[in-house]
């Protein structure tokens, strides 16, 4: 496995070289043809993707857990959509900004650059890998992937129309590589691959980010879950609240940017409460809310300290009501994992305290969680949202995946 992993490792230094000096036309081409593989390919990668599901349901994975390791024709079309996307936004690489004249008469800015080479581990979702490969590669990185070993089939499926788009386009197909085993041990190998790895980013459950976090030698980009919060203010608009809460909560189930913790202000509560309930109640979410939300609410389950804490990833929601925006936001700054809260509310200034004070990587107003996602800000596709506040924060698109480095203009200066 060493000798595996340093191979590959070798081979992602060197394609990183030749990626990182490719220009934006060969990369968009490469972006197309990855697309058009997808396209070509749509029936092999249901069928190996079908293997996937049929062993994870064999071994009794949850339905949450199905759900992300599926691909349907609608998120094939979606990774299709992504790789055209990223391909027409613009290159960030050589990007000057902030140049500016010294009293010396030299010129001092910065240039954008990519980090080099990129370990990615992921669990369940195959649609990572296309996003993780294009993103890199519009970023002028070279990229090593492990994806779980639930979605082994359906990840070399993709990995093969990857390769064939990097080659048609004549890039090195080392550029993205997808890791051919599942033993745990590559995993170990590769975060601590200090000589050929630049960074590293773990997608995925918790305690895979805390290993990778605890034991990687390498700068991590990660986030260790999704506790996000919705607070409906008593000065909310009913109708856009109860169409939010519900949509951030029940839009999908198992995944980050999901509600799992409602928030709404004593004023408004006994109003809306019963209307979400219902709501809630015909797509069979379970109840767990304080004493004054079990008051509201008959079937409600009294929620417990631990409620506050938890990632379901599965139909439970926690509902709390709090007398007013500053007991939200001290419930939010004590219990979230810093990923995405959102505020309903009509009042203005309430709304620029909220964004201000609450220090999460995504604030919103008015708007579900679910949009916190690349895809959705305009990125053309994710790496991963960050929670760490060095580097890249929020949702990690093209700039996330480069750094900068200053570059001096100068016509025959010497230092006096």
């Amino acid at each position: 496995m060493k000798e595996y992993m340093r191979q590959l490792g070798e081979q992602a230094k060197q394609a990183g070289r030749a990626i990182s000096k490719a220009d934006s036309a060969q990369k968009n081409e490469a972006l197309m043809e990855i697309a058009e593989q997808l396209e070509l390919h749509s029936e092999f990668l249901n069928a190996e993707n079908q293997k996937d599901l049929q062993v994870a349901k064999d071994n009794g994975l949850d339905a949450a857990s199905l759900d992300r390791l599926e691909l349907t024709s609608a998120r094939v079309a979606a990774m299709i959509e992504g790789l055209k996307q990223v391909a027409g936004l613009p290159d960030p690489v050589g990007e000057i900004s902030d140049l500016s004249y010294r009293p010396s008469g030299i010129q001092v800015g910065q240039m954008r650059v990519p980090l080099g080479v990129i370990g990615i581990i992921y669990e369940s979702r195959p649609n990572v890998t296309i996003d993780a490969a294009a993103l890199c590669l519009k970023s002028g990185n070279a990229c090593i992937l492990r994806g779980g070993s639930e979605s082994f089939y359906s990840n070399q499926a993709i990995a093969a129309c990857i390769t064939k788009g990097l080659e048609i386009a004549g890039l090195p197909k080392e550029v993205v590589q997808v890791i051919d085993t599942t033993d745990r041990a590559a995993v170990g190998e590769l975060i601590t691959m200090n000589d050929y790895v630049d960074v590293i980013v773990p997608r995925g459950g918790k305690s895979l980010i805390e290993r990778i976090s605890k034991e990687a030698t390498i700068a991590v980009i990660k986030h260790l879950d999704g506790i996000c919060h919705v607070y409906i203010d008593g000065k909310a608009d009913v109708d856009k609240a109860v169409a939010i809460a519900v949509n951030a909560k029940t839009h999908r189930y198992g995944v980050c940017n999901a509600m799992e913790t409602l928030l709404i202000a004593e004023s408004i509560a006994p109003t809306v409460l019963p209307l979400l309930a219902e709501k809630y109640q015909e797509k069979a979410v379970e109840l767990r809310g304080c004493l004054k939300t079990c008051s509201l609410i008959p079937d409600c389950i009294k929620a417990s300290e631990e409620d506050w804490q938890t990632e379901y990833l599965a139909p439970i929601l926690s509902i709390k009501v709090v007398a007013d925006i500053d007991a939200a936001m001290a419930h939010i700054n004590n219990y979230s994992s810093a990923h995405t809260e959102s505020i309903i509310t009509e009042d203005y200034t309430l709304a620029r305290r909220f964004l201000r004070e609450v220090d999460s990587s995504s604030v919103m107003v008015n708007a579900s969680t679910r949009f916190a996602d690349g895809f959705e800000y305009g990125l053309g596709a994710e790496i991963g949202i960050s929670t760490d506040k060095l580097h890249a924060r929020g949702p990690v698109g093209l700039h996330g995946l480069t750094t900068l480095k200053y570059i001096v203009l100068g016509d025959g200066q010497i230092r006096q």
